[in-house]
């Protein structure tokens, strides 16, 4: 017998004894997401949040802040000032490379972390997200659960492709430990939190 099939035998023989995962009741909770938490973690993770009750309002917001002279893009039917280009003809992920603005629907947001669930149904190409210089997101108000346990039951109930949690614009502090904000995707990030 080899060394190699003499250690990997000795591993085997010596195997701890087996034991059920622990469970995850304790975790639990019979509150709702707080949107009040959501928005303040959003902020401190260095997204912005906008309560609007419309997509008119959206779409006013988004050109006051960027102007109508960038390129911003939606898969959203309802936002029709942003829908010049049918992004499912897109075949090609570098005809997204000078994108300014993406606007998106997420199924939920997450008030533990500020984050919210998008999928590729929602944004046509997986990479939109991240390679915008300013990402856009709209959730419904009520669509916010309090943890990431919480979150991922739900994700269970449904058959999804791609899908992603992103809390906030794109960061990094390797460097000196210091935070920059943008270095890798999106430099910002807004949550229009949908009222009706």
């Amino acid at each position: 017998m080899s060394s190699r099939n003499a250690i990997l035998a000795a591993v085997k023989l010596n195997q701890p004894e087996k034991t059920g995962l622990p469970g995850i009741n304790s975790f639990e909770t019979n509150t709702k997401g707080s949107l009040e938490k959501f928005a303040a973690i959003l902020s401190a993770v260095g997204g912005n949040i906008a309560y609007v009750s419309s997509f008119d309002e959206i779409a006013r917001l988004i050109l006051t802040r960027h102007g109508e002279s960038v390129r911003i893009v939606s898969p959203i039917k309802e936002l029709t000032a942003f829908n010049k280009e049918n992004l499912a003809s897109i075949t090609h992920i570098h005809d997204l490379q000078n994108v300014e603005v993406a606007i998106i629907k997420a199924h939920f947001g997450v008030a533990e972390n500020g984050a919210v669930w998008v999928t590729e149904d929602d944004m046509q190409h997986r990479v939109l997200p991240f390679v915008s210089q300013h990402l856009a997101v709209i959730i419904n108000v009520g669509a916010i659960v309090p943890t990431m346990h919480e979150a991922y039951e739900r994700i269970s109930k449904t058959s999804y492709g791609f899908g992603t949690f992103i809390a906030g614009p794109s960061k990094t502090a390797d460097i000196e430990q210091s935070l920059v904000i943008g270095a890798h995707g999106p430099r910002s990030m807004t949550v229009f939190v949908m009222s009706s």
